[in-house]
């Protein structure tokens, strides 16, 4: 899965996303967006469900987007992409790239039939889900991709129930299990990576799909100023695993440090305790989430074992 790497410095100036959005400080969807329409340029065309980029960057009668840009409603992100590419190629311009943005409300949950079925076609589009593991935009309720024990407003930390009690839907896994060209999981903390994975993607044909972790202060009670430190944390500590699975084949792009034991050496404490989203959780809570991220990580290494 050799690829020439991406950094931020090889990215042109012009933001096709550009400043002047409602976004929240340290939106983690913000960033990712400004620097993948970088990565993708001019020859590109959007589609956003119902989401907070919706919001901050479509407001009317204002938009941030410089390229085509699409919307029709919350679980209709794969199927009118897949739309959108369709009438292109009969248009003549097979060459124009059709991305999706949604958040993982809109991915996990409400559009995931859709999803599934674009995916099992394997419709010439690049989906990317930007998950910050909450549906923000209506109020911060919990999702398929909230984490196990945090606090939403669907989820409340009360005195019998301590936050979301299911654990974290793997959607990366699952479009795996579509065997699609491409499924890739990447974080705004580890800006080469993702560049690397969006330059990849774009220049792909077939279904392609990327999950990228997107820290939202506002959802997760975090200073702004700290939302690339939580997103690497989340690397560092295992709860956010960065691979990539192409043609049949995976890779674990960045491993975590382990202990002499070989497991992970950084506790998903020292991640929990950063967030007031997770601020009410038991050492009985925590211990339960710790062994989960151990038994994921080591499933992660399994698969990556077996997908050689």
């Amino acid at each position: 899965m050799s690829s020439t790497k991406i950094t931020i410095h090889d990215l042109p100036k012009e933001n096709l996303f550009t400043g002047g959005h409602t976004a929240c400080p340290g939106c983690g969807a913000a960033i990712l967006v400004r620097n993948a329409m970088k990565v993708f340029g001019k020859n590109t065309v959007i589609y956003t469900p119902a989401n907070c980029l919706l919001v901050f960057g479509g407001t009317y009668p204002n938009i941030s987007w410089k390229v085509p840009y699409h919307h029709v409603a919350f679980e209709n992100t794969a199927v009118c992409s897949a739309g959108i590419k369709r009438a292109l190629k009969a248009s003549g311009k097979d060459d124009a790239l059709v991305v999706g943005f949604a958040g993982d409300g809109g991915t996990a949950d409400i559009g995931m039939q859709a999803l599934s079925g674009a995916a099992e076609r394997n419709e010439d589009i690049l989906y990317i889900m930007y998950d910050n593991e909450a549906y923000m935009n209506t109020g911060i309720q919990r999702s398929g991709s909230t984490p196990y024990g945090a606090w939403t407003t669907t989820t409340p930390a009360g005195k019998v129930i301590k936050g979301k009690e299911r654990f974290k839907k793997d959607v990366p896994q699952i479009m795996i299990a579509h065997n699609v060209p491409y499924v890739a999981t990447a974080s705004i903390a580890y800006p080469t990576d993702l560049l690397t994975k969006l330059e990849k993607a774009k220049n792909m044909k077939g279904f392609r799909y990327l999950q990228v972790y997107s820290t939202c202060p506002t959802g997760w009670r975090v200073p702004p100023e700290k939302t690339v430190e939580v997103a690497k944390k989340a690397v560092e500590t295992g709860m956010w695993t960065l691979y990539e699975y192409e043609n049949g084949k995976m890779t674990i792009n960045v491993k975590p440090k382990l202990d002499e034991n070989g497991n992970l050496a950084v506790p998903v404490r020292d991640y929990l305790k950063m967030q007031g989203r997770f601020r009410h959780m038991t050492d009985a809570q925590i211990e339960t989430l710790q062994k989960w991220v151990n038994e994921k990580w080591k499933r992660d290494l399994a698969l990556e074992k077996a997908l050689q």
